[in-house]
């Protein structure tokens, strides 16, 4: 089969691997669909977050069931789904008290990253990382239930409650989805984001956008809040600690969700303690995080109000898709993998022309919901 296989940093080409197949009574052989360009992709072609090489990469795929195990009971042959990436091994102390996220046997289990991945043709997985589909729910929409489970992930642990002023740093697919599920709890959220296309995206899902291009974000935040301080910061840059940390309320919480290994910042510990901030790592997300976020793309996936040519929200986020081989110019449109001499990112920050990109594997004819005709 084909797939994308990571070589290094700025290093990816289009191989062909054994196809996938059952390996244990309770596999599943997943044919993917399609597979959404994670920020965390692009930063490993960067070189700024860690995998290893020879692996095939993504993680943020649907499919349908083409084969099963015969212990296999929750899903079928000819069933949508989608991959739970985040595996676990179910028997060690974090998991036995469910803290599944911070399993202790993660080397070699992290999909797209030092396991194969899903910028495959097919990727072969355990039933309980292997979810169904609502019925209904269109491709584009789907495509998007891994990223919502790390957002619901992150903003429970902001405790978000309806009293909250919200501010996320970044109008990225994950950004935008952070604005949408906290908006469900918040009092107010803001959105600030220096790129152009983004902002233009951003503008037409909330009423309180800041153009921060230029300028201190969090002065300008600030200022087109009247002067106040959200009470929530939720940074999904990964390289925006500094700008939270000046921006927050007395006794707010800073949520760190982007991911740059490269990225540091000075910090005094009695900064925090003076000013009662709590700084919050998420981690991944739970195992019983991921049927939420399933349950959940199906509302946000539905229409939200009648009309022709009204997408459902989480559909209109996908802007743009790519067959398999085209991965290159699915890169191109976030950024592209702009190196220095010495073979890594220039630091400068890329200007993007998508929102969220869909690598597709399956290349056979879809129906209007973006599935292979008859899936």
């Amino acid at each position: 089969m084909r797939a994308l296989v990571y070589l290094g940093p700025g290093s990816a080409e289009l191989q062909d691997r054994p196809a996938a197949q059952l390996m244990t009574d309770d596999d599943v052989v997943v044919e993917i669909v399609g597979t959404g360009v994670c920020g965390t992709d692009r930063k490993i072609l960067l070189g700024r977050f860690p995998a290893r090489p020879g692996v095939v990469l993504g993680h943020e795929s649907v499919g349908v069931v083409r084969e099963t195990g015969p212990r296999v009971r929750s899903v079928g042959v000819g069933d949508r789904v989608v991959v739970n990436p985040t595996l676990y091994c179910g028997w060690c102390v974090p998991c036995r008290r469910g803290a599944t996220n911070f399993c202790r046997h993660k080397a070699g289990t992290e999909v797209g990253v030092d396991r194969d991945g899903t910028y495959a043709e097919a990727v072969t997985l355990p039933e309980r990382f292997i979810e169904r589909i609502p019925a209904g729910l269109p491709f584009r929409s789907a495509v998007l239930i891994e990223p919502l489970a790390c957002v619901l992930n992150n903003v429970e642990a902001a405790s978000v409650t309806f009293d909250d002023t919200v501010v996320v740093l970044g109008a990225g697919p994950i950004g935008i989805l952070t604005a949408l599920v906290a908006a469900r709890q918040a009092r107010r959220v803001t959105v600030a984001e220096p790129d152009g296309y983004r902002l233009e995206r951003a503008r037409e899902q909330f009423t309180r956008v800041v153009d921060v291009a230029e300028t201190d974000s969090a002065e300008a935040v600030v200022k087109a809040s009247g002067g106040e301080r959200p009470s929530v910061v939720f940074d999904t840059t990964g390289t925006g600690l500094d700008s939270a940390l000046r921006l927050i309320d007395d006794g707010g919480r800073i949520v760190v969700m982007g991911f740059d290994d490269t990225y540091t910042v000075p910090l005094r510990p009695l900064r925090l303690t003076n000013r009662g901030i709590r700084l919050i790592g998420a981690g991944d997300y739970r195992a019983d995080v991921f049927p939420v976020a399933v349950d959940l793309a199906a509302e946000l996936g539905g229409r939200q109000r009648p009309g022709p040519g009204t997408a459902p929200v989480l559909e209109r986020l996908v802007t743009h898709e790519f067959p398999l081989e085209r991965y290159a110019e699915a890169f191109a449109a976030l950024g592209g993998l702009t190196r220095g001499d010495g073979g890594v990112d220039t630091g400068h920050p890329p200007r993007y022309d998508a929102l969220k990109v869909v690598i597709r594997s399956h290349a056979g004819p879809v129906g209007a919901d973006g599935w292979p005709v008859g899936a």
